[in-house]
């Protein structure tokens, strides 16, 4: 695999973390919904019980989608260590001088403090 094709490291992490907060979001809504649900069990009536079935399919959907979701983000660290195994593989001394550069990058920046 080219890596030309990945995606910049920069935007691939953004895109990570708008992911995994938009997941806890997800995750805060259902409790919510569920606890809700939970808190209308004894009420009755017609416009209640209506609300609860569309409450509940929501939270099914919901929940569906959030394992999609972190399926999704499974595969695609899977691939992306894949090639990051592949590019090492078949570049072991680029990548030796990759982890050196950082190496020593980091090294500078922790000397300063």
């Amino acid at each position: 695999m080219d890596m030309t094709e990945l995606v910049p490291a920069s935007e691939a992490e953004a895109e990570r973390i708008s992911k995994e907060k938009l997941m806890g979001d997800l995750r805060m809504v259902m409790t919510d919904a569920e606890e809700l649900l939970k808190a209308t069990a004894n009420q009755t009536g017609e416009r209640i019980a209506a609300a609860r079935a569309k409450a509940e399919e929501s939270l099914k959907v919901a929940k569906a989608r959030v394992a999609e979701m972190q399926n999704e983000m499974l595969e695609r660290t899977k691939a992306a260590a894949k090639a990051t195994n592949d590019y090492v593989h078949e570049n072991p001394w680029a990548a030796v001088g990759i982890a050196a550069a950082t190496g020593m990058v980091l090294g500078v920046l922790i000397a300063r403090r």
